[in-house]
């Protein structure tokens, strides 16, 4: 089975087609989205502009992750389940839509940035925690999170329109 084969499976399941055509859920479902999308990018654009050297210059970078990396992750979760919960409404139409198909590599990038960032590059935190001016290797990473991420949010915001004759 194909992956639209497999889409068109779950958008025929009682779930979905009572997800999308329900006057409330789907709207409460992409507010909370949006909602959860402010939390995670207000906080991970404060963190990444200290990577970078832009903002908090005087807060050591280990000191500002402390504080904010718990929302973010709430955030992020949050985001996750509820564009999930979006996709499984209106797969088809969803995954046909180049706009998500942008989103979802952007996503891609923006996690792969994340992990070599924390697997990598963080883990020598102490060695630059005071600097005003972090690594360039970590503002680097700062860098690419914030386009990255700006990306992603314009590519989510596109999805809803039909540009290219996509609607059914």
């Amino acid at each position: 089975m194909s992956f639209l084969g497999f889409c068109e499976w779950l958008g025929n399941t009682r779930g979905s087609v009572a997800l999308h055509g329900s006057l409330r859920a789907y709207p409460i479902l992409e507010s909370t989205h949006v909602l959860a999308l402010c939390l995670f990018l207000g906080l991970a654009v404060m963190f990444d502009l200290r990577l970078v050297g832009a903002a908090m210059r005087q807060v050591p970078v280990s000191q500002v992750a402390q504080r904010l990396l718990p929302w973010i992750v709430a955030g992020f979760a949050v985001m996750v389940i509820t564009g999930a919960l979006l996709f499984y409404g209106i797969p088809v139409k969803t995954y046909q839509n180049v706009f998500f198909r942008a989103k979802m590599i952007l996503l891609f990038l923006a996690g792969l940035n994340a992990l070599v960032f924390h697997a990598g590059i963080y883990r020598r935190v102490t060695a630059w925690d005071l600097d005003p001016r972090p690594p360039l290797a970590a503002r680097i990473a700062g860098f690419a999170s914030l386009v990255f991420w700006s990306l992603v949010v314009v590519a989510g915001r596109m999805i809803a329109y039909d540009w290219f004759g996509e609607s059914a």
